[in-house]
């Protein structure tokens, strides 16, 4: 091993040296000295070591994942009898890796929240060997942001920087624990910004193609001013290692939930209560844009600020308080951003013709249970499918023209129907050969659907119908 890494070096240099003097002036001139920002940026990375303490039943199963299992489901039978009957409950130790930066100091550390969530023990290791116990002053799993407090002084910390002025195309570095291999050092681009990610609603991530790999999260992710700019979170992987996409929460966004978490001890976001949806090209036609631009309102939650500011479905939501909606993923960022009891003003498209109207944003805490729960009284969530739904009035019915049929998506999570692409304001009709018109219909077509198989799904979206292929896991 050492001797290719000998070769590969030696090859590296010869590639530098056939450059020619020109070329080496324009790289200097464009690249950024990433030994400079290593050496006076390394001492405040930290390395993070959690410790969980899991009790399972002693059939080597977590703690009541026996009890999730469906009754008269086989490898119930199976624990019961070659397990639980035999053995007896035990604890053992979960152990993980992270990383994490000071940000004072007098101690205090940002992380992931996926870092040290659950985590009964926290070790945070110092560049200097130094090893201290950490404590969770607050974590905010929407963002992924946790802030970490360890009992030291005069600590040395990163420079901060302003995530709003990147652009694509930038040169970062992280710097990191990526399988444990403390204060790693790998670069790459800015590939693009204020990405949204399945499940992480509130967060514009910065995605880049620094590679990034388990033991990386929580790591800082610096510009060539050696500021940093984000906490590297997440990867896009079929293999669990890294694959040229790494997504990273801007930095401006973690200090925001630092300021709450350090006040209240939890991050308050602002909420309109409203379901929408992407605009596709039929609908952009048919609400008068000349190109599918906005957030569509497919619904209103009872009750809601959207309510009272008089939204309605149908709407097309434009620009909120000045920024524009390019996209239905571009609104929950801007609305959860937003302090609460702000009144702004937001661009609508109705009935082909465009309005202002002012809206208080309300609280999402709130509002959560009506938030997680769907919109009306009469919602009903499949947990098999991770899908909330209503049964459609029958005005809604005759306004469609479904006759008897037709169960409205109101919230999506993540499991076989987002893989499916349904998505909140989409309607179903049919799944395999059972139609659709109430909830009870729904939970009979899913017990009875086949598991590892594709079935398809008849949706209505806008004034379309379509199918798509639904797969439920294998058991």
């Amino acid at each position: 091993m050492r001797s290719l890494l000998r070769t590969f070096a030696a090859g590296i240099t010869g590639l530098a040296l056939v450059a020619g003097s020109g070329g080496q002036a324009a790289m200097a001139a464009s690249v950024p000295d990433f030994t400079n920002i290593v050496n006076s940026n390394r001492d405040a990375v930290v390395n993070i070591a959690t410790t969980q303490r899991v009790k399972d039943n002693g059939a080597g199963l977590p703690e009541g994942m026996l009890d999730q299992l469906p009754p008269g489901h086989p490898l119930r039978k199976f624990f019961k009898r070659f397990g639980e009957g035999n053995g007896q409950p035990r604890e053992h130790e979960r152990r993980s890796l992270g990383s994490g930066f000071i940000i004072s100091g007098d101690g205090y550390i940002l992380t992931n929240a996926h870092v040290v969530a659950k985590a009964d023990e926290i070790v945070v290791k110092l560049n200097d060997n130094r090893e201290f116990d950490g404590d969770v002053v607050g974590m905010d799993k929407p963002s992924d942001v946790a802030l970490v407090k360890i009992d030291a002084d005069d600590l040395p910390t990163v420079e901060l920087g302003d995530s709003d002025s990147l652009q694509v195309g930038q040169w970062v570095l992280a710097i990191g624990s990526p399988f444990g291999l403390d204060h790693t050092a790998t670069q790459g681009i800015v590939s693009a910004l204020e990405r949204n990610l399945p499940n992480d609603t509130y967060t514009p991530f910065i995605q880049t193609d620094v590679a990034v790999n388990p033991g990386n999260s929580g790591g800082p992710l610096f510009n060539g001013d050696g500021q940093v700019v984000g906490i590297n979170s997440q990867i896009y992987s079929r293999t669990g290692g890294y694959m040229g996409l790494s997504f990273a929460v801007p930095i401006n966004t973690a200090m925001n939930v630092v300021a709450q978490l350090k006040e209240h001890g939890k991050v308050e976001r602002g909420y309109l209560g409203v379901q929408i949806q992407p605009v596709d090209r039929g609908l952009a036609e048919s609400f008068g844009l000349d190109k599918p631009v906005g957030a569509l309102v497919a619904d209103i939650v009872p009750d809601s600020p959207a309510e009272a500011a008089g939204l309605q479905p149908g709407d097309v939501i434009l620009r909120f308080n000045g920024q524009p909606v390019a996209d239905a993923a571009d609104l929950p960022p801007l609305v959860g951003r937003t302090p609460v009891g702000k009144k702004v003003d937001m661009q609508i498209m109705r009935d082909g013709k465009r309005r202002t109207m002012s809206i208080e944003v309300g609280a999402l805490s709130e509002y959560q249970d009506t938030a997680d729960a769907g919109s009306t009284e009469s919602d009903q969530s499949d947990t098999s499918l991770n899908v909330a739904v209503r049964e459609l009035t029958q005005d809604e019915r005759d306004e469609l023209g479904l006759e008897d049929r037709g169960l409205l998506v109101q919230h999506v999570g993540p499991g076989p129907v987002a893989n499916a692409g349904i998505r909140p304001g989409d309607i179903l009709l049919r799944i395999g050969k059972q139609s659709l018109s109430d909830v009870e219909q729904l939970k009979k077509a899913v017990d009875e659907l086949p598991h590892g198989r594709p079935v398809a799904v008849q949706i209505r979206r806008g004034d379309n119908s379509l199918f798509v292929s639904l797969t439920l896991p294998e058991e």
